[in-house]
């Protein structure tokens, strides 16, 4: 039980240092407009699939996955499952269409098929708020893990998180971000996967008494969890697949960070590469968590006096801390900041291309400049990286448990609702911009309504329920609306998946 030692304090320092040399050495060339927001057509279809297994693989993710597997069952491993959902619907119906229309943002769509650019911004500002929220709460939870593992201030860690991420966002655009993701994800895979592996080694029994643990000790499924409940909006493995999918589906249609992604390339065989290979890499390391978590169950059951008084949640870093070698810790370590830093870079850079791109393009009377454009995207970025870093610190130094709770509840609607709005355009050849606006109100306001007065209807149900409340209540109104005024709907070409 030796601790976090100078020798992981070195590793952590170099590591650091490596990932902003890296990523100012992607940003030499000066990328200007679209460069900076989609890259420079160089980046290889698996840099991009990884970055996105990055940004999607929080540290939240990161810390709480063994942790869950830890102190239960593996139910909510299950979710990973909803890739069997989310990659082919994404695949068949979504790609193809943003592929042909060239989109620059994924709230460009909206103004295309509805024909508002008021649904543009909406649908702009509320990723932009969603986002601030999460690189707040991204910073501050693994800071705070670190701060007490290692004993560095966690304002500091926060700072020098913020500040690296913010440099290479500001200087290279979507080019330095997308290779520093590759970089940071490919750490945390190795360093995840020799953990693991260590781990089995340290156990009696080895992966036996793993498999054991989860085949007749109760670990793989509870005799409390249910596969399949009649009532779906009930808590069971059936809704938690089926609402992990549509969420996964929400965030690769409608969310910035994920789309901005697709608009690196036209070429829809790389576009498919890229969902499948991250796809497979989200189920692998998932199910590798799950497997440390019941392996440290395993391993602590046998050395009880090794145990240490973490939280669930931090169990898995304390065993990094306390029993991985002298120089591993460190970089292991450093890959749940690397986790931190992927998530915070893609927001940086999603976020600065949503507001230039869809906000203050549209509010400007003159066309702006690429140079211009550019130039607004980094202060952007310069601008909500501080930001983010202050709210982060906020957090660190108050009472984060009903924020927390409170913003991650608020995330979970978003996109849900977003992406209702997405569907019934995709969907529909009817919809208009009155029946958009419908949908977007209505669902928005019943999943709220669920979420703070029905506690039965698990969050799980929330994604199904707005998509499938926009598509009713979206094409209502927006047949109604046409009869009434006379009109006849007629989507721009690529704007639905009925043309060819």
């Amino acid at each position: 039980m030796t601790g976090f030692t100078k020798i992981d304090m070195g590793i952590l320092v170099v590591y650091l240092i490596a990932v902003l040399l890296a990523g100012l050495a992607f940003s030499k060339k000066d990328m200007k407009g679209k460069e900076f927001f989609k890259g420079d057509g160089t980046i290889p279809w698996w840099v991009t699939s990884v970055s996105i297994f990055a940004t999607l693989l929080s540290p939240i993710s990161f810390l709480s996955l063994a942790g869950n597997a830890y102190g239960g069952s593996w139910i909510l491993w299950f979710a990973q499952l909803g890739m069997i959902i989310a990659i082919p619907l994404t695949i068949r119906f979504f790609l193809p269409m943003y592929s042909k229309l060239d989109i620059d943002t994924a709230y460009q769509y909206l103004e295309l098929r509805f024909n508002s650019k008021v649904l543009r911004v909406l649908g702009a500002i509320m990723f932009i708020i969603y986002q601030i929220g999460r690189m707040s709460i991204i910073m501050y939870l693994p800071s705070i893990v670190l701060a007490q593992l290692t004993g560095i201030s966690v304002n500091l860690l926060i700072i020098v998180m913020g500040a690296i991420a913010i440099v290479y966002s500001y200087t290279g655009g979507l080019k330095s971000v997308l290779w520093t993701d590759f970089i940071q994800g490919t750490v945390l895979i190795v360093g995840v996967v020799f953990a693991f592996i260590y781990l089995i080694f340290h156990i009696n029994g080895g992966f036996g008494s793993v498999m054991d643990a989860l085949t007749t000790g109760g670990k793989f499924l509870a005799p409390t969890d249910v596969v399949f409940d009649a009532n779906i909006f009930k808590n069971s493995v059936f809704i938690i697949i089926v609402g992990a999918g549509l969420n996964t589906f929400s965030s690769y249609i409608s969310s910035q960070d994920i789309v901005q992604r697709f608009t690196t390339t036209t070429d829809t065989k790389k576009l498919n590469k890229m969902m499948l290979t991250n796809g497979a890499l989200s189920i692998f390391l998932a199910t590798v968590f799950y497997l440390i978590g019941t392996a440290l169950y395993v391993f602590y059951g046998q050395n009880p006096e090794l145990a240490q008084t973490a939280m669930q949640d931090q169990i898995f870093a304390s065993y990094i801390a306390y029993e991985l070698p002298v120089g591993v810790t460190g970089l292991l370590l450093a890959a749940i900041y690397a986790a931190s830093q992927s998530t915070l870079s893609t927001g940086l850079n999603s976020v600065a291309t949503s507001w230039t791109l869809d906000i203050q393009s549209l509010l400007s009377k003159k066309e702006l400049s690429f140079k211009l454009q550019t130039r607004i995207a980094q202060f952007v970025s310069l601008g909500v990286g501080i930001v983010a870093i202050v709210v982060a610190m906020i957090l660190a130094n108050g009472e984060i448990k009903s924020a927390y709770e409170w913003f991650n509840s608020f995330m979970g609607l978003v996109l849900g609702v977003l992406a209702g709005t997405f569907v019934l355009g995709a969907f529909t050849k009817k919809a208009t911009s009155v029946g958009a606006y419908a949908a977007f109100i209505v669902s928005a306001l019943l999943v709220i309504f669920l979420k703070y007065n029905v506690p039965n209807v698990t969050s799980w149900a929330y994604s199904l329920i707005s998509i499938t409340v926009s598509l009713v209540v979206g094409y209502v109104v927006s047949t109604i609306h046409i009869h009434m005024k006379g009109i006849k709907a007629q989507p721009k070409e690529y704007t639905t998946i009925y043309h060819d």
